[in-house]
């Protein structure tokens, strides 16, 4: 049995809270859900979605090819900033002028996530279609009652892209295969003006699945229940070796120099020139990135791969339906928005979705080809089941992310301890 269909309870991506007023000057910028024509015969719908750089989005992309095959049909594309989508979206909800369908994250720790958006009344329940697209064992993050609230969309796996061209010219010749070798080879780089990393050190969702993927070795690959046993106060962040010795590898890679100058300021944008031109070798990024990498930085081959583990841990990765449709309850365009949806559904969609995105199928990943493309890495842990959701799907609120991530710009600044990040987080769960 899989890691992946062991979790019963997790799932993905963090973000981070932003000022209000910033979220309220950009729900100016979107379509409400109202603005079609009434539910019925309308054809129309909008689609929000997050972006993290100007590449178009695979939602988009998708959306796009809907309307191409059905030229009846009208989409308008709501696209948010991936550091502000969470609390953009909850804005937009909330005044009731938010799009008809929203991508949101299967679970409950973050803005995004389905479970409190369901809970709070803002999703619609979908149908069958999207019910026989919930991995096995993630039934209870996308709904409950037999209600399901997201549709999934691919399996994204999470640990590093690296820029392979760039790190065979720098003199990388073979990827570390632990975290020792790791500071040495950042110390390398360093010194020849390049770094290891490329970190967004002031986006809150780079900084804090950083120290969820340096957790992954030291904590989830020994203990796959450790979330379980944080919700019935069995342990705690700040009394666990594990994620002591996560937080304190953020020090000792900040140290290192692996990470490029000015990170502590730099934004998304950073990782992208980084990696495309190749002073930085690898991002704490989403997989599905290395193809949207590999267009921006023609004739560099990218690849995933696993963050190496420190001495003695187990290798570990994350891989989990990290993304999903969710059609808004206010929405006026339902039966459109369904229409939608059942046919993103269809396995030839599917399958085009991840290609599209660069990600691995959301069906069909038991006979998927990992011999070749930027996969081949990680192919061991994925067959192995020796890979995870990310963590934070399991976490009972936004909060607790919202505190790790703030508390490693903290660590990279100088400005907090490991010690201070740990109880913040505990300080969050019961929030």
């Amino acid at each position: 049995m899989t890691q992946h269909r062991r979790s019963a309870g997790l799932k993905v991506i963090g973000v981070l809270a932003v000022p209000t007023i910033a979220a309220l000057a950009l729900t100016g910028c979107s379509s409400s859900a109202g603005s079609n024509s009434s539910a019925g015969g309308s054809k129309e719908f909008s689609l929000s979605f997050a972006t993290s750089n100007t590449i178009e989005s695979p939602f988009q992309v998708l959306a796009e090819d809907y309307m191409k095959s059905h030229p009846d049909v009208k989409i308008t594309f709501n696209p948010q900033p991936n550091d502000s989508y969470d609390q953009t979206l909850r804005t937009q909800l909330q005044a009731g002028n938010a799009s008809d369908i929203v991508v949101t994250t299967p679970g409950s720790g973050q803005g995004r996530s389905i479970l409190p958006l369901a809970e709070a009344g803002f999703l619609e329940p979908l149908d069958d279609a999207a019910k026989k697209l919930v991995p096995e064992g993630s039934a209870t993050l996308f709904g409950k009652d037999d209600k399901v609230y997201g549709q999934a969309a691919e399996i994204t796996v999470v640990g590093l892209v690296a820029n392979e061209t760039a790190a065979k010219a720098s003199g990388v010749a073979d990827f570390p295969s632990d975290f020792a070798s790791l500071e040495q080879q950042c110390k390398t780089l360093q010194s020849n003006g390049k770094s290891f990393f490329a970190v967004a050190g002031s986006a809150a969702p780079n900084t804090g699945l950083m120290a969820m993927s340096l957790a992954g070795s030291r904590v989830y690959a020994e203990d796959p229940k450790w979330n379980e046993k944080r919700a019935a106060n069995q342990t705690t962040f700040a009394g666990s070796d594990g994620w002591k010795s996560a937080l304190e590898a953020v020090t000792k890679l900040n140290d290192a120099g692996c990470f490029q100058q000015g990170v502590a300021g730099a934004g998304f944008d950073a990782i992208t020139q980084g990696l495309a031109t190749g002073t930085s070798l690898a991002g704490f990024i989403p997989a599905p990135s290395w193809k949207q990498l590999k267009s921006a930085a023609a004739g560099s081959d990218f690849d995933v791969r696993a963050l190496p583990a420190a001495k003695d841990d187990k290798p570990f990765t994350y891989a989990s339906a990290n993304y999903a449709f969710s059609i808004n309850a206010a929405s006026k365009n339902k039966d459109a928005a369904r229409a939608f949806l059942d046919w993103a559904a269809e396995p030839e969609q599917t399958k085009a979705f991840a290609e599209i995105d660069g990600a691995l199928p959301v069906s069909g990943l038991d006979s998927y080809d990992f011999s070749s493309g930027a996969y081949k890495n990680v192919a061991d842990l994925i067959k192995g089941g020796k890979y995870g959701p990310l963590p934070n799907t399991q976490w009972p609120n936004s909060a607790v992310y919202d505190a790790l991530a703030s508390g490693v710009q903290g660590l990279i600044t100088g400005q907090k301890t490991v010690d201070q990040v740990l109880q913040a987080m505990d300080a969050a769960w019961g929030q």
